[in-house]
């Protein structure tokens, strides 16, 4: 089993434990997030489903963040993470909606540099996002980064935080 599948298979029974269903919005990592998750026995009782974000336009007209913002910004940026966690939270229903956008490579976006990624989670506590840094390869920068989603997913899935 990879760590992706030993960590989605962590989210899964956490989130069912809890009862909080899961919405993923993806730009980078285009629906790894949500694919692992669902490779996972269970799933169907806690992921609502996914939004491939991989254009600013579906960040505005199917999530929500403001193109003022992607405008401003551009598209990899905390706040815009924490936005798209936010609008797939509300388009699908979910409890909890986490969220990726990053620069997989080869070359610089947004004059971000390869390998800035950021991870948004969204809950009834509010939004935050998170900043990282990885190093590889294209593929090896995506998995990254969903490993870093499916962790903040646990994290938000933690006891403390279920009962804050």
């Amino acid at each position: 089993m990879t760590n992706l599948h030993h960590l989605a298979e962590q989210a899964v029974r956490k989130a069912l434990d809890a009862g909080r269903t899961v919405a993923a919005a993806e730009s980078l990592t285009a629906g790894m997030v949500t694919a692992v998750l669902a490779d996972t026995p269970g799933a169907s009782g806690m992921l609502q489903g996914g939004v491939v974000a991989y254009q600013n336009s579906v960040k505005t007209d199917v999530l929500g963040v403001s193109a003022d913002l992607l405008a401003g910004v551009g598209s990899v940026d905390g706040d815009v993470a924490a936005g798209m966690a936010a609008g797939v939270r509300s388009a699908l229903g979910a409890d909890i909606g986490i969220a990726t956008t990053g620069v997989a490579g080869p070359d610089e976006h947004d004059g971000k540099a390869v390998g800035t990624v950021f991870i948004g989670v969204a809950s009834a506590d509010g939004t935050s996002a998170f900043q990282y840094s990885f190093s590889g390869n294209r593929a090896d920068i995506r998995g990254q980064a969903c490993g870093a989603a499916l962790e903040r997913l646990l994290d938000v899935l933690s006891p403390q935080a279920l009962s804050s």
